[in-house]
C-alpha cells in the first residue's frame, strides 16, 4: 500500500564530484551510491544532502532534489534523453562525473560502464559493482537545487528543530516535519531552481576512480 505523505531524506555528502549526485544536462539523478535511499524513496520525496566536516561545509545545504521519476538501470541506459548523463572519461569534467553507467544484457550480466566507479584501466570494479547494483533504482529529479560548492548555510537552529543530527547514514523525516526546510529553499532560494549554481566541490577531482573497498580514490 502507497505511502499517503512524502518523506524527506537527509545525509552527509562526503565526496561531491557531480557523480552522485548527477546535477548536469538540465537533471539531477541519483544513481549509484546511497542504496538504500534508492530502494525506498519514491515519486515525490526529498532527497537533501549536507555538507560535512571532510568538505569544510558541516550544516551547509549542498543539494536537495525533489524525486519526479524513479527509473531501472536499463530504463535509464536506454532512454535517449539520458544519453549525456553516459560518462565520456576523455571528455570534459562534466561528461567524465556521468552516473549512466549499469545496464543488464539479456543473460542477466551486469555492464559497467568505464567510469569515476569501474577501475582506472575502464574494467569492472566489483566492489562498486556490488554496492550500486543493490538496489536497481535511479532516482530522477526535474526539480532541485545544486549549490555544489557554493554551498547554503542553513537557518541557525533549523537542523536541530527537526531532530536531525551529524552523523553516519541517512535519517528519514515525515515531510510535515521537515517542511520548513523545504519551504526555506524554495523560499530563499527561487531562482535557482533546476540550476547548477557552483562546480562540485570535488570536481578537480573528476578524472579519478572511487572503490569502496578501499574507500578511497586513485
Amino acid at each position: 500500500m502507497p505511502r499517503k505523505l512524502p518523506q524527506v531524506y537527509l545525509y552527509v555528502v562526503d565526496r561531491d564530484l557531480g557523480f552522485a549526485p548527477n546535477p548536469f544536462h538540465g537533471v539531477c539523478t541519483l544513481a549509484t551510491c546511497k542504496p538504500r535511499i534508492r530502494s525506498t524513496a519514491q515519486i515525490g520525496d526529498w532527497v537533501i544532502g549536507l555538507g560535512g566536516q571532510r568538505l569544510k561545509a558541516t550544516g551547509k545545504c549542498i543539494f536537495a532534489m525533489k524525486v519526479t521519476n524513479k527509473l531501472t538501470f536499463n530504463e535509464y541506459w536506454l532512454d535517449p534523453e539520458f544519453h549525456d548523463k553516459k560518462p565520456v572519461r576523455n571528455g570534459s569534467r562534466k561528461m567524465m562525473v556521468g552516473d549512466n553507467i549499469y545496464y543488464l544484457d539479456e543473460d542477466a550480466s551486469w555492464h559497467q560502464a568505464p567510469s569515476h566507479h569501474s577501475e582506472p584501466d575502464g574494467s569492472l570494479n566489483e566492489y562498486n559493482l556490488g554496492r550500486d547494483t543493490s538496489s536497481r533504482n535511479v532516482l530522477v529529479s526535474t526539480y532541485f537545487y545544486y549549490f555544489g560548492s557554493s554551498a547554503v548555510a542553513l537557518p541557525d537552529g533549523m537542523l536541530s528543530a527537526i531532530g536531525y543530527v551529524n552523523a553516519i547514514d541517512h535519517r528519514v523525516f515525515p515531510h510535515p516535519a521537515a517542511e520548513p526546510l523545504i519551504q526555506w529553499i524554495e523560499r530563499e532560494h527561487a531562482d535557482s531552481l533546476n540550476l547548477v549554481l557552483a562546480d562540485p566541490f570535488n570536481f578537480d577531482k573528476s578524472t579519478g576512480h572511487y572503490s569502496v573497498e578501499t574507500n578511497r580514490m586513485s
